[in-house]
């Protein structure tokens, strides 16, 4: 959904020589050279318009452009890869980090240290060399640090819980452009709602986490025609109630499109697939999958023992920039019933037109308990529903509300937060987390951003919202 557009606001020429002169990185007005292209995301659904762009090269370039947008009364929108764009940025300063990609691996520690603009491909390279790895997402072209901060539902997310989990300190700039190094020491309760609550309180321009002793994994899709998804489906849901925790996997209808860079097997098909990530032995591995190879003959099996490198072979997520909107829940116990309702929806026959309708299993580290109390929500769920429907005005929205209205009696009343997108509305934000957390950080986001600074992303809004500021 897109605001109102206006016309973008005039800067003096002076002024804007001034950032200029202050940051290392472009800055960028609208029709010159590069202005389009700073703004250009992976989810291509929405196209920024910004006020002014800043492509920021470091901390202090952020803390520049935060400074220039309080004083200008503007808004303040970040963006790295553009994965998970929530509200256009018509209007407001925009800050690339897409140039600030610094990372260190501290192996006798077991952490890395990343910039805003790092994706998670980086992290797992560097990673690697250690028998290393981060929670990284399905994906490994998305920001880390915009990923972990939204919580992180990791390939490995039973294993070792949410990315954000595993955050040990952050470096943000507040909406007074001050830079503050936040930790369980350090300003706790800022740390706390960085946390989870993602890009509501600041700017975060470096990260530390945590990074898991995983050198390897048994691992990869067991891929089956649609025409199987009735017995698949409700089978895999039972076989999720006894695996350990770990064992992390996800079950996926999915519609591909007919295209050439598809395998062959995969192109212009329905399928339904089981994704696997295991860290326990490869033996361990095969006799706890062998139920469900046992379902029937598969289109394709790349279920086997992996180099953790490979992971993003699991899911095989897209590459290339393209049109999507997603939607989520977060689900309990689902039986044949629930199985039922979803294949009447998006299962064979049913003419569906959802590219996918995926469901996590939960649980395991996910419930806790956590290395360190943060605002992550929903811990209690068993599955994550997501759903992508490709366009920019898809056929897919009356098919997702059809699902989730099938699923109305196994929703938890829940929301992922990084599974939200632009239609998301102010509800769909606070079911990201329980009630206690929302208020707390709504408390917090008064204390740090009380005019509501950064307020182009799925926001919290101040609990005390000063007169005439934009919520």
């Amino acid at each position: 959904m897109r605001s109102a557009v206006q016309d973008p606001p005039h800067f003096p020429a002076d002024q804007v020589a001034a950032l200029a002169a202050a940051v290392r990185g472009p800055v960028l007005l609208p029709g010159q050279d590069g202005y389009a292209e700073e703004g250009a995301g992976f989810n291509t659904l929405l196209a920024h318009r910004p006020a002014l762009v800043v492509g920021a090269t470091g901390a202090a370039d952020v803390a520049a452009a935060v400074r220039f947008a309080a004083g200008h009364g503007l808004p303040v929108a970040v963006q790295a890869t553009g994965h998970g764009a929530a509200r256009a940025a018509d209007g407001a300063v925009l800050v690339s980090t897409r140039r600030m990609t610094g990372l260190r691996i501290a192996p006798d520690r077991g952490t890395a240290r990343m910039s805003a603009g790092v994706l998670w491909e980086q992290v797992i390279h560097e990673g690697a060399a250690h028998g290393l790895a981060p929670l990284n997402g399905s994906s490994p072209l998305v920001g880390a640090v915009s990923f972990t901060l939204g919580g992180g539902l990791a390939v490995l997310a039973r294993t070792f819980g949410y990315a954000a989990d595993h955050i040990r300190s952050l470096d943000v700039v507040t909406a007074d452009g001050v830079l503050r190094q936040v930790d369980q020491e350090r300003e706790p309760e800022l740390f706390w709602g960085l946390c989870g609550g993602k890009g509501n309180f600041g700017i975060v321009t470096s990260m530390e986490i945590g990074l898991m002793p995983v050198s390897r994994l048994y691992g990869g899709a067991l891929t089956f025609d649609g025409a199987a998804a009735p017995a698949v489906l409700p089978a895999w849901l039972e076989w999720t109630a006894s695996a350990p925790r770990e064992m992390s996997s996800s079950l996926a209808l999915v519609r591909f499109p007919d295209e050439a860079a598809l395998p062959a097997e995969l192109r212009g098909r329905f399928v339904v697939q089981v994704r696997i990530a295991f860290t326990g032995t490869a033996a361990e591995g095969a006799r706890l999958v062998a139920p469900l190879r046992e379902l029937g003959a598969r289109v394709l099996d790349t279920v086997r023992e992996m180099p953790y490198a490979e992971v993003a072979s699991i899911h095989g997520d897209p590459t290339e920039p393209y049109t999507y909107h997603e939607r989520t829940a977060m689900l309990g116990e689902l039986d044949r019933a629930a199985a039922g309702r979803i294949l009447e929806a998006a299962g064979p026959g049913s003419g569906c037109p959802l590219g996918l309708v995926e469901l996590r299993h939960l649980g395991g580290a996910l419930e806790g308990p956590v290395r360190h109390d943060n605002a992550v929500g929903n811990r209690d769920a068993r599955y994550c529903l997501l759903t992508v429907a490709p366009g920019a005005r898809p056929a897919g929205q009356a098919a997702d509300d059809l699902l989730l209205e099938r699923l109305a009696p196994w929703a938890t009343g829940g929301k992922y937060l990084n599974f939200l997108d632009s239609s998301a509305d102010e509800s769909h934000v606070r079911a990201a987390f329980t009630s206690e957390a929302y208020t707390r950080l709504a408390a917090l986001k008064a204390r740090y951003d009380p005019a509501n600074l950064f307020r182009v992303n799925h926001n919290i809004a101040p609990a005390a919202l000063p007169s005439g500021v934009p919520a």
